[in-house]
């Protein structure tokens, strides 16, 4: 099999959708002898910051000598980033070779009569198999969605479970109330294994306590007021925390310290599980820690930022950071999203900092929301506000502009920004990485003109 090839066949799948449940990963993973039962696991739920926290988790790791796999979800440009040994994409080679060992396995499940394995769980056998290949010391996994039903959760050799940040989303699949989906969350406790989460709102943080109880395990809450002497930048950050000074991240956005300060409580744990970290590499690790689409700088004069806001949590967090970082700045936004998110709490939560508006639809996706009915909500909201207001609508609030291409979306925000404005491109990750493509390409083509 071929590398196209390969990536055709797992294309292929998304007929078979999202089923949650456990059976059939569990019969895919014994024909490739149960791989995920010969590795180490930290097991990452959450609703928003579970992709940063495991950044930095597997880069500390990574630093202190450990062989780290990562397993993660969505990516931003290559297909291989979801699966990755000390922050190194699973080669093309190992990937073909992996998916013909699947594609033969789920052939013979459905020859017995079993239901075919959805993508996801393709995905996360593949990943099971080539860790086991690699040998590798420690594997940081995040849940796909939700927890308990989660194909991730077939795992039982943990570490370390922790919950980043529960807020709504996936409510379809996850349950109405803050509650349904804290349970789901929760569902990746193991028996006696300790738990790190971040502090939650109490309809979540109780339920995880009981879970906890339940199950004996120790629980370990990361309190992020606990940091101290904060020293907030988009390209630098600083605090202090658990007698550290002067610890320093790269990754911005005002919520940041939050996730790294459960990263470090996770390191903590973990030393006590036989995987020593030192202080020194502790530094080094959350330093070297990047994480490409979540409050990114890309450029600058304008500055140009990527951000992957997608629901409504993510959103006030943004919110957040735009308030913070970019006071009296005029910013023109991009935004897209897809349909099947909160996204009027997206854009009612995010409008009133924006000068000018560019939607666009996001491409080569089937849940995509069209620029121009994106454009029509960010109107209707606008409108909305103003009558509730009272003030006049065309007052105050952002123009609007549906855009036919993430190429012309690109330049035309260019044109509109003076160097000392910013360009924020958010919503769905799904679309910035082809975004950021873009604008690599176009800064390098202008640094060859000159």
């Amino acid at each position: 099999m071929k590398y196209q090839e390969a990536l055709d066949y797992v294309a292929s799948l998304s007929s078979y959708g999202i089923v949650p449940g456990l059976d059939s990963i569990r019969r895919l993973c014994e024909f490739l002898g149960n791989p995920q039962n010969e590795l180490k696991f930290v097991h990452i739920a959450g609703t928003n910051g579970k992709g940063s926290t495991l950044a930095y988790i597997s880069t500390i790791l990574k630093c202190a000598g450990y062989r780290v796999g990562r397993y993660l979800s969505p990516v931003i440009s290559d297909y291989r980033e979801k699966i990755q040994v000390n922050e190194k994409f699973i080669t093309q080679k190992a990937l073909c070779q992996g998916v013909e060992f699947i594609k033969a396995a789920c052939d013979k499940i459905v020859e017995q009569g079993y239901p075919h394995p959805t993508p996801f769980e393709v995905e996360t056998t593949l990943a099971f198999w080539y860790f086991r290949e690699q040998k590798c010391d420690i594997v940081v996994m995040e849940t796909g969605m939700g927890g308990l039903e989660d194909a991730t959760n077939i795992i039982q050799t943990v570490c370390v479970s922790v919950i980043a940040a529960i807020s709504m989303d996936h409510m379809n699949f996850l349950g109405k109330t803050l509650g349904d989906i804290a349970f789901q969350k929760a569902g990746i406790m193991k028996a006696g294994r300790p738990v790190v989460t971040l502090c939650q709102r109490e309809e979540a943080a109780v339920v995880l306590r009981d879970r906890a109880d339940v199950l004996g395990c120790p629980l370990i809450v990361a309190d992020p007021v606990k940091a101290s002497g904060v020293r907030y930048g988009v390209e630098r950050q600083r605090f202090h925390y658990d007698g550290m000074k002067d610890l320093e991240i790269r990754l911005a956005g005002t919520y940041q310290v939050a996730n790294a300060v459960l990263a470090i409580e996770t390191i903590k744990v973990l030393s006590k599980c036989g995987f020593a970290v030192s202080e020194s590499m502790l530094r080094k690790g959350l330093l070297q820690t990047v994480w490409p689409g979540r409050f990114t700088v890309i450029g600058k004069k304008p500055f140009f930022v990527v951000d992957g806001a997608h629901n409504e949590d993510a959103a006030k967090k943004l919110a957040e950071s735009i308030k913070f970082y970019f006071t009296n700045k005029r910013i023109i936004y991009i935004m897209g999203v897809l349909r099947d998110k909160e996204y009027e709490k997206i854009i009612e939560l995010t409008y009133p900092y924006a000068d000018h508006i560019l939607t666009v639809t996001t491409p080569d996706n089937p849940r995509a929301l069209p620029a121009y009915d994106l454009a029509l909500a960010v109107n209707e909201v606008c409108m909305r506000a103003a009558g509730q207001s009272g003030t006049d609508a065309a007052m105050g609030h952002p123009q609007v502009t549906a855009v036919d291409s993430l190429e012309e979306a690109v330049e035309m925000s260019c044109l509109l920004a003076g160097k000392d404005d910013v360009i924020l491109a958010f919503g769905s990750l799904s679309y910035l990485g082809r975004l950021m493509e873009i604008v690599m390409k176009r800064s390098e083509s202008g640094k060859k003109g000159k």
